[in-house]
Formats: C-alpha cells, structure tokens, sequence
C-alpha cells in the first residue's frame, strides 16, 4: 500500500477550500490533514507538527497578516523539507512570469492559478495540480535523503577532523588553529610552509574539511614521488590511443579533484617545466588532457606544501615567481616542535596512549628527569619523529637495559641529538682514524639522518643534491639498505 501524502491546506475562502478538497479526491493518495484560514494559526501547527505533514497547499493573499512570500519563508524555517505549493488569482496572466519567478526563489515548490470566482468546482488544470502534488512529493523524499546523507557525511567529517586535528595548546599552535580555521570558509590558495615532519598535511586536511568543499574529494598530488615524463599524464590525464600503452583513457589528479581540493605536497619539487603546466592552469581553470583538442574546465582550490624556502628558490631561479605569488594567496607557516615545546609532553601521551592500545601493552610511566631529558631535545624530525619515539617506548628491548630499558632509550636518543656526541661516537683520542674513514663514517651518518628525515628516497635525494640512481648506489656503498 503506497504512502498517504499528507497534505495542510491554508485557504481562507471556503469555495477555494472546498475546490481544492475536490480537486485532490481523485487521487487516494492525498490526504488533507488539516485546513487553516490564516498563516499564524498554520504555522503555529506546524511548529509542533511539521514531521506529520509533506506538501503545504496556500493561498498567497491569506487573512491574518502573516502571508504571501513571508508565510513560504517561515514554513521552510520550520523544516526545509516541506514543500510548498502556491494556488493564486495573480498568475491569470500567463505573462507574469517575473512573480511566479519571485515565489519559486522564495521557496515555493510551484504554483496554481485560482479561478476569480467559484463558477468552477475544481482548481484551474486539476490534472497538473494533482501531478504537481506527486511531484512536491517525491521532491520532498529527495530532500530528506539529502538531509541524511548530508547529515552521515557531516558525522564522518567529524570524526575525519578529529583523527586529524593538530594537537597543542601552545599559543604558537593554537595561533595555526585559528589561521586555518580563518582560512577554511574562503576558497583561496593556501601555501603551507614548515619543516619536515611538522604536520603541513594536517593542516591541509583541515583547511578542506573545515571548507565548503568538505564533501567532495581531497586528492594528494606527490611531487617529489611523480617521476617527471609521468607528471603530465598524472595531472591531466590522457585520452585512450594518446601514446604507445594508453589502451584506455585516465582522469588526471585535477580532474578527480573537480568540485575538492588538490594538495601539492612538496611544491618545491616540481620541476620548472611542470611549474610552467601548473601556472597555466591555476590562470586559466582548464586542463589539456594528452590526445585531446578540447579543454576540460575544472573547479578545485589548490592547497600547497613545502619544506623548503621559496623565495629563496625564486632568487635562485628554481621557482617560478609568478607561480609562487599565485599559491601564496593564503599563507600558513608551521612552527618546528622545537619552537613549542610546551606541547612535546601533550603530543607524547598523545601517541603513547593511542599506540599503547593499538599495541595492547601499558603505558609507561615517565620520570620528571625523562620528561626534562624529552622537552631539550632539538626533535630535528619535529613531530613525526617524536611519533616515532613513543612507538618505540612502547616496545622497547629489555635486552638493552634489564633495569632500566626506557632511560637507556632516552639516553641514546639524547646522544643522537646532540651534535659533539655524535662525532665524539666515532672519534677517539686513543684510536685516532684516517681522514678516508673519518669521511666515510660522517657521511654515512649524514645520509642515515636525511633519510630518517624524509618521507620517500626521491625526497631525501633531492635533499642531498644528487641523482636518484646515485643515491641508491650511495646508500648500497654505506650499508644502509
């Protein structure tokens, strides 16, 4: 058995009531529930009975002050689900199109014309008026779909958010907080700069989430990870038969991102022919897909990333300015751990109580001296290696200290950071070495440093200024692999 439409008639004159009453008869499906002569009293009604009703059916000049586009306007406050239709004397003529316009933007569903007089006793077109009742209907359903699922999504934003916040109570941080907070109501680019390991992805997670772009994609564009023939393709896509291999046609990173945001992690990575590519696009809204004439607009705000200055990579000419001045619209600047350390005891129980239960141990107490030995750390790998260490409180070795495995931990950790013990580790006054191992031994710490300190080979090649294929050669020759 299908679903009554509930329908509540506001009409102040009895032979329109009645016409309407007739007129809505010939379908079963239609129920009027009930019929008010002013717009206060319905809306009084509905204010404690709006779940019960689907369709409004109103006559725009009502008695009772509260009428015409102002009584559409408080039944949507009420519950925007409602739909509205208007049966009115002033759309006789069929040429008022700018009125009927003004009742659809105020929120009416649509609208009826009334006969002047009750010469009829059925609305003007019964047939359109009752299908346009099915019609308010279904739109009605649509919209509480919509309702839910905005509701599941907004629900799963949250939790996303709260997976992803930035944790801290520094006012260093806190200052962070409040930028992208600022700058995630507007659709401006945002250039994030900060070191290594500070949480620039983080903070783009929130500048989307936080927009009004939250539900569509957030897509991650790798720049240091693209090997350079394959950034075109990656960005733009291709067309199938655009090149030997291209057996099927792809979407570009931009293209999946239509309607989201694009984030460029490590921008300063880009070579200047992608620079070049990307400027282009950020003018123009158009992407060139490989194989394909036409241009393909495309809506996306772009939110970029890096660890590197890009001034003075402009100065340098290794980055466009133009294209600098184009990302830095919104500027967002992470401070390093080391300058908020106030928040290294908040970030650590963070991580050991979140690791501990994914690890299923306890969490290990720590002493006021441990505590003190954490916050003087330099933490060059900032929050991600501090991450890192809480995992390894969690599990490490008794074999290294039976008594005290966790100071002996720290004190370790404290040697790594400290610049003359680590030279002092492999420098002794009793076993001088030669110049050959001293520079073997030096760089072979260097390499393991960067390396510990960037997020993919690619990253940590580029760091130290060599080739891809070098660096590996590098790292085999140091036994690092």
């Amino acid at each position: 058995m299908r679903k009554k439409i509930k329908i509540l008639l506001i009409e102040d004159e009895s032979f329109d009531a009645l016409r309407v009453q007739k007129t809505l008869a010939y379908s079963d499906e239609n129920e009027i529930v009930k019929i008010f002569s002013d717009g206060k009293t319905a809306v009084e009604f509905l204010n404690e009975n709006h779940n019960e009703i689907d369709i409004v059916i109103m006559d725009f000049q009502i008695a009772g002050g509260l009428m015409g586009k102002d009584l559409i306007k408080k039944i949507k406050e009420i519950n925007i689900c409602l739909q509205i239709i208007v049966i009115t004397k002033m759309t006789l003529n069929i040429n008022d199109y700018d009125f009927a316009q003004k009742l659809l933007d105020s929120g009416a569903f649509w609208y009826c014309t009334k006969f002047p007089n009750d010469i009829k006793e059925l609305i003007y077109q019964p047939t359109d008026f009752i299908i346009s009742v099915k019609n308010a209907f279904e739109k009605k359903k649509l919209v509480e779909a919509q309702q839910k699922s905005n509701t599941k999504f907004s629900n799963e934003i949250e939790k996303i958010l709260d997976a992803n916040k930035l944790l801290g109570d520094s006012s260093e941080i806190n200052k962070v907080k409040k930028i992208i907070s600022h700058y995630g109501q507007s659709d401006g680019n945002v250039l994030i700069e900060g070191e290594s390991g500070t949480g620039k992805e983080l903070a783009a997670i929130n500048l989307h989430y936080l927009s009004k772009r939250k539900f569509d994609n957030f897509v991650t564009v790798n720049c240091a990870g693209i090997p350079k023939d394959l950034l075109e393709s990656e960005l733009f896509g291709f067309e199938k038969g655009a090149f030997t291999g291209a057996d099927k046609a792809k979407k570009g990173l931009l293209e999946i991102a239509d309607g989201g945001t694009v984030f460029f992690d490590e921008i300063g990575e880009l070579t200047l022919s992608a620079q070049v590519k990307l400027l282009r696009f950020l003018e123009s809204g158009d992407i060139e897909k490989i194989g394909r004439q036409k241009r393909i607009s495309v809506d996306v705000r772009v939110i970029a990333a890096t660890n590197r200055d890009l001034l003075n990579m402009t100065d340098a000419g290794e980055f466009r300015e133009d294209l600098f001045f184009r990302l830095n619209v919104f500027p967002v600047k992470i401070p390093p751990l080391r300058e908020r350390r106030s928040d290294i005891v908040i970030l650590l129980k963070h991580f050991l109580g979140k690791y501990a239960k994914e690890f299923n141990v306890e969490v290990p107490q720590l002493s006021r001296e441990q505590i003190h030995k954490l916050n003087s750390l330099e933490w060059k790998g900032n929050v991600r290696e501090l991450r890192s260490v809480a995992q390894r409180m969690l599990l490490v070795p008794l074999s290294e200290d039976e008594n005290d495995p966790l100071s002996f931990m720290l004190e370790n950790l404290t040697s790594r950071n400290n610049p003359s013990t680590n030279l002092n580790s492999f420098i002794a006054v009793d076993e001088i070495i030669s110049l050959k191992d001293f520079r073997q031994k030096s760089v072979k710490e260097y390499v393991r440093f960067v390396r510990k300190n960037s997020s993919t080979d690619i990253e940590a090649a580029t760091k130290l200024g060599i080739s891809a294929s070098n660096y590996s050669r590098l790292v085999s020759t140091l036994e690092l692999k």
